[in-house]
């Protein structure tokens, strides 16, 4: 079975695939970061395992709704297809202290630093943590990729390109690429 093991690129959405303008749930709200397109579909060319992990406070500050956030992502998933892209999987934390949906008002260990949602998409996908990474743009990302063993990819849109950024990871990680 650790043969069927494949590596996993683990990446925030807002600020990594999409420009985070705040609280991002309609279709129209979508905004690829330069060339996050084309960096999905290199890891999908390299056999990587795509797989989204992001904190949607705006669910428990009753913004929006989970049925919501899945129709962004379903769009997101659409609008990948022209590049010839896709995402293995999207997992989402609806939660926040804070919220003022009471039952998402909750500290949990799905939110980010928290390690949840990364050991959710490991139980149900089978990935190579060795040769793992996740690319977030806040410090809890990184934190969270720390606390759970893989390489964290610190990401600014105003300061880095994400294709330069996975080209870079595709030819540093043994046995990656096809």
């Amino acid at each position: 079975m650790g043969q069927d093991k494949r590596p996993a690129a683990f990446l925030d959405r807002d600020g990594v695939l999409n420009v985070d303008h705040g609280y991002a749930y309609r279709p129209d709200q979508l905004e690829w970061i330069a060339g996050a397109p084309e960096a999905v579909r290199l890891l999908n060319e390299a056999g990587y395992a795509v797989i989204v992990v992001t904190n949607q406070s705006g669910i428990a500050r009753g913004l929006y709704d989970e049925a919501a956030v899945r129709h962004f992502h379903a769009h997101m998933q659409n609008a990948l297809r022209a590049h010839s892209a896709h995402i293995d999987a999207f997992y989402f934390c609806p939660h926040h202290p804070d919220g003022t949906v009471k039952a998402l008002a909750i500290r949990c260990g799905c939110r980010k630093p928290g390690t949840g949602l990364l050991e959710q998409a490991t139980h149900e996908w089978p990935i190579d943590l060795a040769r793992s990474f996740l690319i977030g743009d806040k410090d809890g990302d990184m934190a969270a990729a720390a606390a759970f063993h893989i390489r964290g990819i610190k990401f600014d849109s105003t300061a880095n390109s994400l294709i330069d950024i996975v080209r870079r990871e595709l030819t540093a990680m043994p046995g990656s690429g096809h």
